[in-house]
């Protein structure tokens, strides 16, 4: 370990050590193109500096980075060390020292990972990267081969960054119902149970009657109905959902019914009978 972090300190200074802009063009150049679902990593806080053994990771390293670089530290017959800080790499970052040539390595690890590379090793400069999954995954790592020298690599592996899911779309707002008119209000046939009863006709005609003999026969998307005394106009057409008439507020004067305001809701008042409810407008 002594000779390694000479060699690592001696390669510092000889100016050997990856250079952190080049680096970071590399990543952002070479990863620009993967799917919009994994791009590249983050600028997050670097993780510890002291070597550590082969196989040692940071908790805070996930399991996928941890399986791969493992296998790629086997393969570069190295030494995981501790990220340079200037790569600006994950939390998730294993670094791995190798005394071997970029050249020499990007064979051997193609051929560790076998169908699990994905595509082909991406070079810029002197640089290369390769997406990767670990055992049994899907591509969710990269690793990088940054020469420190003719015979020896910095090799980087580090997690992709998922890309921010969608946002959810919002829920599609009820359609509004054919024939009502905007900003006025309605009633459901079914919240004047109790003052009203509505019977379905079929063909869109209902049936609207009271206890004191009000009597009213609408049909839906017409003005034009028919009460007990004849036909009278009322001031909207009346509109159903499929399922419920819905009624202007304003044609329950047909019937013989008065509407009282009752703070936010309404009390729809039919002879006797009286029901609170808060009408509808679209």
């Amino acid at each position: 370990m002594r000779v390694m972090r000479s060699t690592l300190s001696a390669a510092a200074r000889s100016g050997r050590l990856p250079r952190a802009a080049g680096t970071l063009t590399l990543l952002g150049a070479l990863l620009a193109p993967v799917a919009s679902a994994q791009t590249a990593p983050a600028p997050t806080t670097p993780v510890q500096t002291a070597p550590a053994k082969v196989g040692s990771v940071s908790a805070a390293t996930d399991r996928a980075v941890s399986a791969l670089a493992i296998e790629v530290s086997g393969v570069a017959k190295g030494r995981i060390v501790g990220c340079p800080a200037a790569l600006k790499l994950s939390v998730n970052a294993v670094c791995v020292y190798s005394q071997s040539a970029s050249g020499t390595l990007r064979p051997l690890l193609k051929g560790r990972l076998g169908a699990r590379a994905s595509g082909d090793w991406k070079s810029s400069g002197k640089s290369s990267v390769l997406l990767a999954a670990p055992a049994g995954g899907k591509a969710s790592a990269f690793v990088l081969l940054s020469p420190m020298s003719d015979t020896e690599t910095l090799v980087v592996v580090d997690a992709l960054k998922a890309a921010p899911a969608p946002a959810a779309s919002a829920a599609p707002k009820a359609a509004t119902p054919a024939g009502v008119v905007r900003g006025q209000p309605y009633v459901l046939g079914s919240d004047l149970v109790g003052v009203v009863k509505v019977t379905s006709l079929g063909g869109g005609k209902y049936r609207l009657s009271t206890e004191d003999d009000g009597l009213l026969t609408v049909t839906v998307g017409a003005k034009s109905a028919q009460a007990a005394g004849g036909a009278v106009e009322l001031p909207l057409a009346p509109a159903t959902d499929g399922r419920n008439l819905i009624f202007p507020l304003a044609g329950l004067r047909a019937l013989g019914c008065t509407v009282t305001p009752a703070g936010s809701n309404l009390t729809v008042t039919c002879g006797p009978d009286s029901v609170g409810l808060k009408p509808i407008v679209f």
